[in-house]
């Protein structure tokens, strides 16, 4: 390659470059300023380059004045853990029964391994990001919740779903500058969660909670502009395993009446998505977190890469990826 050719593709790459900042702008501008929640999961918490990517996405919606909100679980890890120290684990109806025993290791991973982890790797780039989980400060409320099985009631051990957040600790870190990253376990309060809730005593035991449904009660309680889900497939499909009928975008309305059809594996995330929305959140994402950046991709250019829901008096197809 001669010296004008090095030029010429210098300077096409360096207008591509531009031309990518120029799309993101009226998005930046759009969003600059609000809060986002990010249920960071799936592929992208154990491929190290991805993992390293999700840092950089996180730190880079920070300067941009955007305030992220990062939500994880850590199935894998826990279940690694599980395997080490030697501790069987049972299921019921496809869900882990989660023991004392259980419970004492998955709180040990999420908070002080995984939760750690991802400090670290988005305080790499400075001192930004500040470790939670749902017991700190009241942050999550829990009840225990089973699972139904051949028509049946099952018992699930410690295992909960949120019923109410105080985020009064998150805002206190966003006020400050500094990015939450919470790891979902919650203390067990007393009662159903229904009326009283803020005030209900807690049982004194922690609950394990599903970490997609966790980030959907926070983005409602914070008011987020987003709720962005990071999972291991390209978004939401017409029809599974069809590739060419995935969504891009569609309303609350719609995805409720798909809903009861969904394959099991996409029914917690897209009831999140459904639960956000139903709750005053403006969007809700699925990313495809196997490809490095997606979420960026997905919230700062007009066509997107994941499926969005929005609520049912936008239409999608005129907003394009708002």
């Amino acid at each position: 390659m001669n010296t004008q050719t090095r030029e010429t593709t210098s300077m096409t790459d360096a207008q591509d470059k531009a031309a990518t900042l120029i799309e993101a702008l009226p998005w930046i501008q759009r969003f600059a300023g609000t809060t986002m929640v990010i249920k960071y999961g799936g592929n992208a918490m154990v491929n190290e380059e991805l993992r390293r990517a999700f840092a950089e996405d996180i730190v880079f919606l920070h300067h941009v004045g955007i305030h992220p909100v990062v939500v994880h679980g850590g199935g894998p890890q826990i279940n690694s853990m599980l395997g080490r120290l030697g501790i069987e684990s049972e299921f019921k109806g496809g869900l882990r029964v989660t023991t004392p025993e259980a419970m004492d290791v998955v709180r040990m991973v999420l908070t002080g391994q995984v939760g750690r982890e991802l400090v670290g790797l988005i305080n790499s780039h400075g001192p930004y990001a500040v470790g939670m989980s749902g017991e700190d400060g009241g942050l999550l409320r829990a009840v225990r919740t089973g699972t139904v099985v051949d028509g049946e009631e099952v018992d699930l051990g410690l295992v909960g779903e949120v019923v109410g957040v105080n985020p009064a600790g998150i805002v206190d870190i966003l006020d400050a500058g500094r990015i939450p990253v919470i790891s979902t376990v919650a203390p067990e309060i007393a009662g159903d969660g229904g009326a009283g809730t803020q005030r209900a005593q807690t049982t004194g035991q922690v609950l394990n909670v599903n970490a997609d449904t966790a980030a959907a009660a926070l983005a409602a309680a914070l008011g987020a502009s987003k709720l962005v889900i990071l999972t291991d497939v390209e978004g939401l499909y017409a029809n599974w395993p069809d590739k060419s009928s995935l969504i891009s975008s569609l309303t609350a309305s719609e995805l409720r009446d798909m809903l009861p059809n969904l394959e099991s594996g996409m029914i917690p995330k897209m009831a999140a998505c459904l639960k956000a929305i139903d709750e005053g959140v403006e969007r809700a994402h699925i990313v495809d977190g196997r490809l490095p950046h997606s979420m960026l991709l997905e919230t700062f250019t007009t066509a997107g890469i994941g499926t969005q829901v929005v609520p049912d008096e936008v239409v999608p197809d005129e907003e394009a990826k708002a």
